[in-house]
């Protein structure tokens, strides 16, 4: 079983960083892909990054490509989105979801890839 759980959301303003935290409290860490989704009022849910915990190159969607990092601590068991230069754009929820698998999906921007999603953390950027 997975069981995600996000942090790190609040108000910030253009321009600044804030860090998204996916703590996995499942048993078989290292064996999912996790990806970043966000999902803004009235929109599509947006695929942002997405990694495999057994280590693998990331997946970026070009939206936030040079912006965005996705990484993890195994230790602790969490994957990360490092998020810069912040755009009121950029205001949403955000949500980590997993899928168990050897490796990431075909699309792993993708959200019906996913079966395995946390409550989701919001995130406000103001001009």
């Amino acid at each position: 079983q997975v069981y995600l759980m996000e942090s790190g959301g609040g108000s910030v303003q253009a321009g600044r960083s804030l860090r998204l935290s996916c703590l996995d409290s499942g048993y078989k860490y290292g064996e999912y892909c996790v990806a970043w989704f966000r999902q803004a009022p009235g929109k599509e849910r947006e695929g942002l990054a997405a990694m495999h915990t057994g280590g693998s190159s990331p997946y970026y969607a070009d939206s936030v490509k040079g912006r965005f990092t996705i990484s993890q601590d195994t230790a602790k068991k969490t994957v990360y989105l490092q998020m810069n230069r912040l755009e009121p754009e950029d205001t949403a929820m955000y949500y980590c979801a997993a899928v168990l698998a050897m490796g990431c999906p075909t699309n792993p921007m993708a959200d019906y890839e996913y079966g395995y999603w946390g409550q989701g953390t919001q995130v406000t950027v103001s001009s």
